[in-house]
């Protein structure tokens, strides 16, 4: 290896050990105080760092908590970047989250000890839901830029990948949410897989039971 290469590629690897210390230190904390309980200076000490390399990695103890979130939604990019060219993009997109939950390696939301109370944590906590919104809008971003990659159209002319995030993103979050109030740990490739056939199910074929839809030219139809 080239010696002028091994220094960055060090201090590379070291912040990555000192940003996962502050995130495990957060989670840890949080899980066992409760989040308002919790402040940056003790997430610090316990990653064995000060307070300004707090700063350095994260903008609030928020940010930290759910660190390992955010690396979720860019292991789903990368499995929604190597779908097939050929498969349409709703399928490559719900293929691209069943590739994550099957993986053993990429340790699913699942398979990860913690992140379920975590999740159910930033049901309660509003803090930590717009946290974890503001990690899955970013996540979405790059997921319409690759699907419109895939479609070969600016996004910005064209609907359609904004559309297929919208709805494939809509349909994880849908079985996260069930999931957490269920608290079944292990059920969550089962929810996602129902998630996801609700989009291509009854909601497009059949109307639903109750009364009629609302018309926009209700009350002026001739009596």
């Amino acid at each position: 290896m080239n010696p002028e290469r091994r220094s960055p590629e060090r201090r590379s690897r070291k912040a990555r050990r000192t940003r996962d210390a502050l995130a495990q230190a957060a989670s840890e904390l949080v899980l066992e105080r409760g989040l308002r309980d919790v402040t940056v200076e003790e997430i610090a000490e316990r990653a064995d760092v000060d307070r300004r390399t707090f700063s350095r990695y994260f903008t609030s103890k928020e940010a930290a908590v759910l660190d390992s979130v955010r690396g979720d939604g860019d292991r789903i990019n990368e499995a929604l970047r190597a779908r097939p060219a050929d498969e349409p993009p709703l399928t490559a997109y719900r293929r691209a989250v069943h590739d994550w939950l099957d993986d053993p390696g990429a340790q699913a939301w699942h398979r990860r000890a913690g992140i379920f109370d975590l999740l159910v944590l930033a049901e309660r906590e509003p803090t930590l839901y717009a946290a974890f919104h503001h990690i899955r809008v970013d996540a979405q971003e790059d997921s319409v830029a690759i699907v419109a990659e895939r479609l070969g159209v600016d996004p910005d002319r064209d609907l359609r990948p904004a559309v297929t995030v919208a709805a494939g993103a809509g349909a994880l979050l849908a079985a996260q949410a069930a999931w957490a109030r269920a608290g079944l740990r292990e059920d969550l490739p089962r929810l996602v897989g129902q998630a996801f056939d609700a989009l291509s199910g009854e909601l497009l074929t059949r109307l639903p039971a109750g009364p009629a839809p609302h018309s926009t030219t209700e009350g002026n139809a001739p009596s």
